[in-house]
């Protein structure tokens, strides 16, 4: 796939106009995962087939929501960059990556496809390998080295679980 997903945008946008699905262009569906079914776009990228299905259950309305990379993306992960601690190295490595990534501003960074059907939701989702590497950045200066994990400090008062 190549780093930039305006191309497929365009390619679905004229084939669910084409086939007359209705379009609501949406926000991602973030609701409760235990309603969410996902596409495996790993071993079917191919959003044809997402589609034949959603047709074939009667769906005639689908969900489009497509992400643009803007400089706020760049800018809040530059932000946490600022108080993450890292060491000298580390820190240049990875604002100079961060910057480099500002090269896709304005790119479609991920798409999202999705319809309802028996109170499940279907999702097929792609995003750009850039994207991924921008949001595992993101990720890696939230939770630091420990990948999330908390310290060993006791809960205050010893009143919290950690459970």
């Amino acid at each position: 796939m190549s780093g930039n997903l305006d191309t497929l945008k365009s390619e679905i946008e004229d084939f669910l106009a084409r086939e007359g699905f209705i379009v609501y262009h949406g926000y991602a569906r973030g609701i409760d995962p235990s309603q969410m079914i996902y596409w495996d776009t790993e071993r079917y990228e191919d959003y044809h087939a997402f589609l034949s299905v959603a047709h074939a259950v009667g769906v005639s309305m689908v969900v489009f929501h497509r992400r643009e990379m803007t400089s706020d993306m760049i800018n809040e992960a530059l932000d946490r960059l600022e108080s993450s601690g890292l060491d000298h190295d580390d820190y240049r490595l990875t604002e100079n990556r961060l910057e480099e990534l500002r090269r896709y501003e304005g790119f479609t960074c991920a798409i999202e496809l999705s319809f309802d059907h028996q109170s499940r939701v279907y999702v097929y989702e792609r995003r750009a390998p850039w994207f991924d590497e921008l949001t595992d950045i993101m990720d890696e200066l939230e939770y630091g080295e420990s990948g999330g994990e908390e310290d060993d400090e006791p809960p205050m008062g010893g009143y919290y679980s950690r459970n």
